[in-house]
């Protein structure tokens, strides 16, 4: 029975470890983490929505849900915009990646650093096409501004802003 005890007593330590060590893999995530509001404008024009950073999978990975709504204008009508994105960390290169998905058929593979007060999405250069940036930056413990920049195939290197945005915590 001793053998038991002991046996359960070590696989409740071995869970409790792995399961500690997914979550403070994104201890520099904190900041981020929750459910954020807030309103920009840009190329698709001048929307409103909500987005969240969530750990899933007992903390091995994270998940990032958004969505924007756009109101009708006199050229378009009103229209929402939701993707979906998993955020990792790749331990054979000890990058953080992630990969992300939208309603509108993108698909975008970006390498993301991270900083106490700035997360920066940036796509693989090893993906074809154009390249995407999406920064968020704190700018108090509850607020911070998103950007969102393209660059042309051919000049990887010359961002143009198409979206930025403001949020906010939500309560």
């Amino acid at each position: 029975m001793a053998r038991f005890w002991t046996g359960l007593l070590l696989f409740c330590a071995l869970i409790t470890t792995a399961q500690g060590q997914s979550t403070n893999r994104w201890g520099a995530w904190e900041p981020f983490l929750g459910t954020w509001v807030g309103g920009g404008s840009g190329e698709p024009g001048k929307g409103s929505g909500q987005f969240s950073f969530s750990p899933e999978l007992q903390g091995a990975i994270l998940s990032r849900h958004s969505y924007a709504e756009y109101p009708a204008t006199k050229d378009k009508p009103a229209y929402r915009h939701d993707d979906l994105m998993v955020i990792y960390a790749d331990d054979a290169d000890k990058k953080t990646r992630a990969y992300y998905w939208d309603n509108e058929g993108h698909v975008i593979h970006y390498i993301v650093d991270v900083a106490a007060d700035k997360l920066v999405f940036i796509s693989d250069p090893n993906q074809a096409g154009p390249a995407y940036r999406l920064s968020y930056a704190k700018t108090s413990q509850d607020a911070l501004t998103l950007t969102f920049e393209i660059a042309p195939p051919n000049d990887r290197a010359a961002f143009k802003t198409y979206i930025t945005a403001t949020a906010h915590r939500k309560p």
